[in-house]
């Protein structure tokens, strides 16, 4: 008999649940958007409603499993992942009381606070757990305590959202690596807590749920989540991990020296390394990769997906593509009639990754004629484009200066590979092949492959990768487009630092910027 893996995917701009067969073909998948909303006493919050979201991961559960046709007592498990860096705080009966997503940026004074506790306190805890106080778990806790002290007092357990869906789906409140390294509070290279980073910080130091590596079995469906969702009790519960790493065993990037792009709501460049070395300007993350002893340099660009969704709904609606045909290939066959380089037109959204001081510029078009015929809708749509293949650019260099290695090829995976335009545009600045997997939603195979080596379907994570990972295009760069952005490329960075001087001297606002900076 056939057995199905369930992968749900809590994403920084929707939730889904998709259900693949044993030979890693999407059988089907559910989707729905949501938002975290700001609190307006709170500027830069970014509030998780737990009650409001869990209810739409039961719709998008029924639903996927609605579409398939499959009867859930033949799905032998389902794993998760999730976007990193958010959490769930919870109270000594297990209720959620507290939660936040991945880029909350309220915590601009507790940042400030961490920081004058000791000189270079930041770049010290940075050299134990490959993470600033930028995304981080620790001045989100320590804002909770000033500013909710009853929350704070009632906090018994941390978790990610990842865990977070783990703990609804059977009862189990467990860690895993990939995800909870994000928060700040964890030992990279031994791949656990480090309570000694929350005692530095005056933080409760009891609050961690037991670590398990992904693809290890926690439970099975509860009867409450059964009643919810129509899943089968017998069906195993398999911890997954963080949307990037589980993205990467998805692609098939489990080896040292392989390197990913992940384009979604966020683009990721992820490299694999099993030997982490710290960077001492502190520019870079480094995670503890899904894989056991595998770890990862990873450099983030903000909000290439999101920015092209704001694109198409500002701007492209009403382009003259047919009634429900898909707006972005009808704006990409136009957008491919435009020169690379879009007339020498750029646009800044998100800076090269410097992560002991992340900020960046206010969003901007520049040097661009009022001349219709070269810069209408297309060729701004083009430079969006462009601009996430420089950034990307700029983080591929920034590893490649810590390393000095150059990986001979790159993998890209999610919502932004299935536009042949943003691969070939990827290739041609990257001067690499550009490889795109046939499952292009690698993050949620990742998670189906982590629930198939729990159920003891696949042997270890090798061995699924092997059998279900297949490239299906290979992108070469075009030497002529190659020269064009190099000369690009530079010109961008020198325009993307005056744009981020104006945002500094309050001309213009930071699209986003880092607690405390």
């Amino acid at each position: 008999m056939s057995k199905y893996l369930m992968a749900i995917d809590a994403g920084t701009g929707s939730v889904r649940a998709i259900i693949f067969d044993e030979k890693g073909e999407e059988i089907a998948a559910s989707q729905c958007e949501w938002e975290h909303k700001e609190d307006p006493r709170y500027p830069g919050s970014m509030d998780f409603d737990v009650d409001n979201n869990w209810s739409l991961t039961v719709g998008v559960i029924k639903d996927a499993v609605s579409k398939s046709g499959v009867n859930p007592a033949d799905i032998a498990a389902v794993s998760t992942t999730s976007m990193r860096e958010g959490i769930v705080l919870y109270d000594r009966d297990g209720r959620e009381i507290w939660a936040c997503a991945n880029v909350d940026a309220r915590a601009n004074r507790e940042v400030s606070v961490l920081k004058s506790m000791r000189e270079h306190i930041e770049e010290d805890i940075y050299k134990l757990c490959g993470q600033t106080f930028a995304l981080g778990a620790l001045p989100r806790i320590l804002w909770v305590k000033n500013n909710m002290p009853e929350i704070y007092e009632r906090t018994a357990k941390i978790s990610m959202f990842n865990d977070w869906l783990i703990y609804k789906l059977c009862g189990v409140l467990a860690s895993e690596p990939s995800n909870g390294c994000t928060t700040g509070i964890f030992d990279i290279k031994k791949r656990t807590w480090h309570q000694d980073i929350c005692k530095i910080c005056g933080l409760k130091d009891d609050i961690f749920p037991p670590v398990s590596e992904p693809c290890t079995p926690v439970g099975k469906i509860n009867a409450s989540c059964k009643s919810e969702t129509g899943l089968s009790a017998n069906t195993l519960v398999v911890t997954g991990g963080g949307d990037a790493q589980l993205g990467a065993l998805g692609a098939g990037i489990v080896s040292d020296g392989q390197a990913a792009v992940f384009g979604g709501s966020f683009w990721q460049l992820e490299y694999n390394t099993n030997n982490p070395v710290m960077d001492e300007k502190c520019r870079i993350r480094i995670n503890c990769h899904a894989v056991p002893d595998m770890w990862q340099y990873e450099a983030i660009a903000f909000f290439p997906g999101l920015i092209m969704r704001w694109y198409r709904d500002a701007f492209c609606m009403n382009a003259g593509a047919a009634e429900n045909s898909d707006i972005y290939k009808e704006m990409d066959k136009k957008a491919a009639a435009v020169p690379a380089g879009s007339y020498g037109m750029m646009c800044a959204f998100s800076d090269v990754m410097n992560y002991i001081s992340w900020k960046h510029a206010s969003p901007t078009f520049t040097n661009f004629s009022l001349d219709s015929e070269k810069f209408n809708l297309y060729t701004f749509y083009r430079a969006i484009m462009e601009n996430a293949a420089l950034v990307t650019k700029g983080h591929l260099d920034l590893v490649s200066s810590l390393t000095g290695k150059t990986p001979g090829e790159i993998l890209f995976a999610n919502g932004a590979s299935k536009s042949p335009l943003w691969c070939q545009i990827l290739a041609d600045v990257l001067e690499l092949p550009v490889n795109v997997p046939l499952v292009k939603e690698s993050t949620a195979l990742g998670s189906a492959i982590c629930a198939g080596v729990g159920a003891g379907i696949y042997e270890d994570i090798a061995s699924a990768c092997s059998k279900l990972v297949r490239v299906e295009k290979t992108y070469y760069p075009d030497q002529n487009n190659k020269n064009v952005y190099r000369e690009l490329f530079a010109k961008w960075r020198e325009m993307y630092n005056a744009q981020l001087a104006l945002a500094d001297k309050n001309v213009t606002g930071h699209m986003w910027k880092a607690p405390g900076i």
